[in-house]
């Protein structure tokens, strides 16, 4: 718990003092602060990308894609889409729908390496149409094959920020612009909020913050978020579970989940009048999960723990699995046992390797799960990996993890690589499943058609 005055608080986050959290680089990763009117500046830049296209297509993972995912659910954008999945069915599907001729493609990773997303762009840099475009850091692997593929623009990144915290930079601000969306109007939004994030008293993301983080104290480490129209959940939930779940600590973000349905939660409070207030709601929550950071005492802008599931998935890939062989994701354990097991503070997180089309096939489980009293979080493998998946392994050990397979169909080849769509995501699933194991996380395994 902190016992700084709100004044102090406030003061030291603008003044870059790390020594407000663990006193080691967080003063490298707060250009996120600023970059509202910095982006401000970049305006014309935005404004004068061609969107002369039938369709757009975003490749990203985490902080690359859920803003924009979020922007064009709120905005309710056609011909926008975001693809952020390695099942083969939805990699088909999309396909489908597309004249590649009348396509844009932008591939988004601050890295430049996002395995995912350089194995999306692969394969649609092999289908032989379509123009290509990148958003990636200055200097990555990404912008060097963009400039030898002769890719139409690169947007770069601004490096000091993490890409949880980037919705209001590049990564979020062109695709908003590319739908056709006042970007500006987002941005001045967003910075009259940073405006008043500086302020010592009324300032409406040290206030959330510090709930956040007092409620935690207090055990109240749920955070029920409120649903809206657009998903902003989607967006909230990677924020704070990457950010604040570690060190046996987090917040534990529930997108739709009943604020007053236990002890163990808090109210996540979305306040959107209009469409446009996405920008000030951005970076209240950002200033927020900065501030709760404080209060638990740990690094919001590391993730120490993503990389145990992208480190099982490669050396399963690389242990044999490769072209025509596919690792096994039958099911493993018992949904009723672990259930039956389920009293809070325990939470189910649900985490499903689908076709993200059948996912509303998921509600009877999640109201299941529901009975028990417990929270109940449901994402998208490998979407939660960039996500909640930080929280999961790093974050308190109260997790029951609930991992859903259904039938990947036949195999979808990737131009350059030993392995397919299909083993990819299998992999993912089954390296995921043992990085939870490894921490000791109770664990299941069920194929979704086994759920009807």
């Amino acid at each position: 718990m902190t016992a700084l005055e709100p004044v102090e608080l406030v003061d030291r986050i603008w003044a870059r003092d790390s020594t407000l959290w663990t006193g080691t680089d967080e003063a490298q990763w707060l250009g996120w602060l600023d970059e509202p009117s910095r982006m401000l500046e970049r305006i014309d830049e935005l404004e004068g990308l061609d969107r002369d296209y039938d369709d757009i297509v975003l490749l990203g993972m985490g902080g690359s894609s859920l803003a924009p995912e979020v922007i064009r659910r709120t905005f309710g954008i056609r011909g926008f889409h975001v693809l952020d999945t390695t099942h083969p069915s939805a990699v088909r599907r999309l396909e489908e729908q597309l004249d590649l001729d009348r396509t844009l493609f932008i591939a988004a990773s601050k890295s430049g390496t996002t395995l995912e997303t350089r194995c999306q762009l692969d394969y649609f840099l092999a289908r032989g149409g379509g123009t290509f475009a990148a958003i990636t850091d200055p200097g990555t692997e990404l912008e060097a094959l963009a400039k030898e593929r002769g890719f139409a623009w690169v947007v770069h990144g601004e490096p000091t920020i993490g890409g949880r915290y980037s919705a209001l930079s590049a990564f979020g601000m062109v695709p908003a612009a590319l739908m056709d969306l006042e970007a500006r109007s987002l941005l001045e939004r967003a910075e009259t909020m940073a405006q008043w994030c500086r302020l010592g008293d009324e300032n409406p993301g040290l206030e959330f913050g510090m709930r956040l983080g007092e409620s935690w104290g207090e055990g109240r480490d749920k955070v029920c978020i409120d649903e809206s129209p657009g998903g902003f959940g989607l967006w909230a939930e990677q924020l704070v579970a990457e950010s604040t779940g570690k060190e046996g600590k987090g917040l534990v973000p529930a997108p739709g989940e009943d604020p007053e349905a236990g002890q163990d939660r808090q109210h996540g409070r979305v306040r959107l009048d209009d469409p446009y207030d996405l920008g000030a709601e951005f970076f209240r929550w950002e200033l927020a999960t900065a501030v709760a950071g404080s209060i638990l005492g740990i690094n919001p802008f590391t993730q120490p723990d993503v990389q145990a599931a992208k480190d099982r998935t490669e050396a399963i890939i690389s242990s044999g699995h490769g072209r025509g062989t596919v690792p096994q994701t039958g099911s493993e354990g018992s949904v009723d046992e672990l259930l039956a097991e389920a009293e809070p503070p325990q939470y189910v997180a649900i985490q499903a390797f689908i076709d993200p089309e059948r996912e509303g096939e998921l509600d009877p489980l999640v109201h299941r799960a529901r009975d028990t009293g417990c929270v109940v979080t449901k994402g998208l493998g490998p979407r939660y990996l960039h996500s909640t998946g930080q929280l999961h392994k790093g974050g308190p050990n109260t997790v029951l993890a609930l991992q859903v397979v259904d039938d990947l169909g036949e195999e979808l080849d990737i131009p350059g690589r030993d392995f397919g769509f299909r083993t990819l995501i299998a992999a993912q699933a089954a390296g995921d499943l043992a990085a939870l194991e490894e921490r000791g996380r109770k664990v299941c395994r069920v194929r979704l058609e086994d759920l009807s």
